[in-house]
């Protein structure tokens, strides 16, 4: 296995089968002396959704969702 210039590595599908892995899993790298371990997080939010949590209800245009969904669709006012 090899590093890419951007620190990234492909986990062989037979270990992700093995630990029960797949694409957008979330995974907690432990560094252990001169070694690491990939561990799967189980229970965790994915990043998406921490983001959207923190980001719900913080937002405001001072208009309403019917002239939102107005101009959204191309309405001139």
């Amino acid at each position: 296995m090899r590093i890419t210039s951007k620190g990234r590595v492909t986990i062989p599908i037979a270990v992700r089968r093995q630990l029960g892995l797949d694409g957008g899993d979330e995974v907690r790298i432990v560094v252990d002396g001169d070694s690491a371990r990939v561990i799967r997080v189980v229970g965790d939010e994915s990043a998406g959704r921490r983001l959207a949590r923190r980001l719900r209800g913080s937002g405001s245009s001072g208009m309403a969702t019917d002239e939102i969904m107005e101009l959204l669709r191309g309405g001139v006012g």
